[in-house]
């Protein structure tokens, strides 16, 4: 029985081997490609890989950053919208700022009121008053006068009718009665000829600073709302209403990097094409007149032909598309421009990876 046992086993062992050999041992027929890679167009053609973009007459997509920092309370655009320049587009919170434009704009106007004030003297009132402490002077000095002429008829006629004394006393009170009006004559010209000159000129001067410093805070206040630098549509809006922002930009989650706030791009009928020509075949490039180059829509069969725009005569450090900002890698490229019209069959948009080859000389 036991031997019979070990020989079942034996063979079923035997049987799964061979059943196992054959399945494993059989080729299965391989997938078709979803697509096909790209193929190079050229009998030598060089490969690079591209990233589309906004077309620009120089330089690459709009990187807006706000030259203020503060919480975002409004965006007023969304992400595909077409914006004319100085369009606004986002708010930041001005509140302090707003404060400070009208503590300063009120000190501008108080300084303003005091220049006016100086430059309006004299003020009818108080030469009034000038006028009428003269009239004042002059009545009093007559009143003196007149008691020491007739003191001094008295003395003439009757000598001890009257004593030395008294005499003095009326001749000095007509010396102070003198002495007042002449006082009230000077007062009066000082009030008749206004502010003084220095006086005036310091006040223009503190009206000047206060009107300045109201001006660069009005300035500083118009930087809380980011309007559009040109005309053109919005590609990216990175921050969101309650999210902090500053000159660096906003913090991005995924790639756990300050990004610009927001990306904008040119609405025009093209878009531009950024190839990264490795340093070791730069000098396989024809010239720029000669410049023929193909794009291959990666996942699809598609190629466009593109149009050479420039080449940024400047090599540097290859950088990973895939975070700019750490990504970096030992090889240095030459960035070449093309373009190329938009396709109505096709959707395409700026950030997208493609491939592309470019005709060698």
């Amino acid at each position: 029985m036991r031997n019979k046992i070990i020989f079942g086993l034996a063979f079923l062992g035997l049987l799964t081997g061979l059943v196992s050999a054959y399945i494993y041992g059989t080729h299965k027929k391989p997938l078709p490609p979803t697509f096909n890679p790209a193929p190079n167009p050229y009998a030598k053609g060089i490969y690079a890989t591209g990233i589309i973009e906004s077309y620009q007459t120089s330089g690459q997509n709009t990187n807006i950053y706000p030259e203020v920092a503060g919480t975002i309370t409004k965006i007023l655009v969304a992400e595909g919208a077409h914006v004319r320049q100085g369009e606004p587009l986002l708010l930041i919170d001005d509140s302090i700022q707003r404060a400070t434009v009208e503590q300063q704009k009120s000190q501008a106007e108080a300084a303003l009121t005091l220049l006016q004030e100086l430059k309006a003297q004299p003020r009818k009132e108080n030469l009034e008053i000038a006028k009428a402490q003269v009239e004042q002077a002059d009545a009093s000095l007559k009143n003196v006068q007149d008691q020491l002429d007739k003191q001094r008829e008295l003395y003439e006629l009757y000598p001890s009718g009257i004593s030395r004394d008294t005499l003095d006393n009326a001749i000095n009170a007509v010396k102070v009665a003198k002495a007042n009006l002449d006082v009230a004559h000077r007062q009066y010209d000082l009030t008749q000829a206004g502010a003084w000159t220095y006086d005036i000129a310091n006040q223009e001067r503190l009206y000047e600073a206060a009107s300045k410093a109201f001006k660069a805070s009005s300035a500083l206040l118009a930087k809380y709302t980011i309007k559009a630098p040109v005309d053109g549509v919005i590609f990216s809006v990175k921050g969101a209403v309650g999210s902090y922002i500053s000159p660096l930009g906003t913090y991005d989650t995924y790639t756990q990097g300050m990004s610009p706030v927001l990306v904008m791009g040119s609405s025009q009928a093209y878009l531009g094409v950024r190839c990264y020509i490795d340093e070791i075949l730069i000098h396989r490039l024809p010239p720029a007149s000669q410049m023929r180059a193909q794009m291959f829509i990666r996942g699809t069969n598609t190629s466009i032909p593109l149009q050479f725009v420039r080449v940024q005569p400047y090599v540097s450090p290859k950088i990973a598309l895939s975070n700019e900002r750490t990504e970096r890698v030992d090889v240095r490229v030459l960035p070449v421009i093309f373009r190329f019209e938009r396709s109505k069959e096709i959707e395409l948009f700026p950030g997208q990876l493609v491939d592309v080859y470019v005709a060698e000389r």
